[in-house]
This record gives structure tokens, C-alpha cells and sequence, in this order.
């Protein structure tokens, strides 16, 4: 049985399955949205930048572009570049997400890293926003590992912090405790103000980002009456 689920055509069938699953759960949720002005006023003017937010909360992030999007036309005309896992568990995650318009590079610290990054670094030189979970794919549970300050750093594009919850959801026994979201729920998606990061300050960066991917956190548990998930 095991062998079976990890075949590459049960994957890929389970994959649309989830992203089947993740629309239902995108449109029959009421969603708000909070703190995105200076985010959405970049994406107007054509600027790059880094979305970041914890693992934990990764199946919701793609209510994230429709937000934008009914929020500011421009997001329209851009594509998330959303960094996952080589992995099998980050090319399942890639082939579930992608029917939201989000494009996926494949790498992380332990694996394609270099290229990974190279791919993160064009997509913002052509003004595409990027994706990253500073804690992904393995943890420790919201602990930002250098990537994301490092590409903040030499690209020069400001970290958004994005948080998001729901009423609606159950808690996975994974490593992050993951945010598995059902359907006709309360949401919220919160980002924090963009984070610049200076070139010499890339590890420097990270307690700030790490404080502010909390935070927007909690800030969209309180919004959905929620108890603070703690760190």
C-alpha cells in the first residue's frame, strides 16, 4: 500500500484532489484582509518582494492572491514564485497549489539550494513576488533559517510577513502543528508592514522577521477568536 500512495500517478492524483479540496475551502471561507496597503502599493508600482510566512500555515496562503487581487488589479499581472521542497512532500505540496496561479521553484538548505536561490533571485529582478516558509520544510518550528534574509539582502526586496488562520480548521500532529483548514470557516490573512533588509544584515534580519511572522500570526487568530498558537 505504501508503495502504491508513493507512485508518481497516485501522487499526482491525490495532488489535484487537495487542490480541489483547497478551492472549496478558498471560496467557502469569509475571509478579510488586513495590513495589505503597503504590500498591495509595491506590487502597483511594479516592485519586487518577499512573502514570507511559517510552514504552519501553508495550506491557506492561497487565499492569498485572490485577496490581492479583488483588493489591487495590478496583482493580477504577477505570479507567485512559491519555493518548496525537492522533496517528495514539496512536489506534492507544488502540484496541489498550483491551480492558484503560483508558480513553484524546487530547493531548499538541504537539497538544490543554490539553485533555488539563483531561480528566487531572477523571478525579483523581473518584479515577480516570491514565497518562502523561513522554516520549511523541516523546521525547528518557527526558527527562520538565513535563506530568506540572504536573498532579502543582495536582492534588496523587503520581507512582507504574511499571517493567516481560521476558524475552521484542525491541528496536524506534525512537526509545525500544522493549520489544516475545513471548509465555511471565518478567515483572516494579516501582513505586517515590508521589512528592508541591508546588504551587510542578513543574519542581523532574522529576529526581526521572525518576530513579525509571529505576529501576524497571532494577529490573525485573534481576528478569528482564536487562542495565540504561542511560539
Amino acid at each position: 500500500m505504501r508503495k502504491l500512495i508513493r507512485h508518481p500517478a497516485v501522487q499526482g492524483g491525490l495532488a489535484r484532489l487537495v487542490g480541489l479540496y483547497l478551492s472549496l475551502v478558498v471560496r467557502t471561507t469569509r475571509w478579510q484582509l488586513q495590513g495589505a496597503e503597503p504590500a498591495l502599493a509595491l506590487v502597483a508600482a511594479g516592485q519586487p518582494l518577499i512573502l514570507a510566512f511559517w510552514h504552519e500555515r501553508l495550506p491557506l496562503m492561497p487565499a492569498l492572491v485572490g485577496l490581492a487581487r479583488a483588493r489591487e488589479p495590478a496583482a493580477a499581472r504577477v505570479r507567485p514564485q512559491v519555493l518548496v521542497s525537492q522533496h517528495r512532500d514539496g512536489r506534492f505540496i507544488g502540484a496541489a497549489v498550483a491551480r492558484f496561479d503560483m508558480d513553484m521553484i524546487y530547493g531548499s538548505s538541504r537539497r538544490g539550494g543554490a539553485g533555488a536561490i539563483t531561480a528566487l533571485l531572477r523571478a525579483l529582478r523581473k518584479g515577480q513576488p516570491v514565497a518562502i516558509t523561513p522554516d520549511g520544510p523541516r523546521g525547528p518550528r518557527r526558527r527562520a533559517a538565513p535563506g530568506v534574509g540572504q536573498i532579502a539582502a543582495v536582492s534588496g526586496a523587503p520581507v512582507v510577513p504574511v499571517g493567516a488562520a481560521t476558524t475552521a480548521h484542525r491541528r496536524l500532529g506534525s512537526w509545525d502543528r500544522m493549520m489544516f483548514p475545513l471548509p465555511f470557516g471565518r478567515g483572516a490573512v494579516v501582513c505586517g508592514l515590508p521589512i528592508t533588509v541591508a546588504r551587510d544584515a542578513a543574519e542581523a534580519a532574522l529576529p526581526e522577521i521572525e518576530a513579525a511572522l509571529t505576529a501576524a500570526c497571532t494577529e490573525a487568530d485573534r481576528l478569528c477568536g482564536l487562542p495565540d498558537a504561542g511560539a
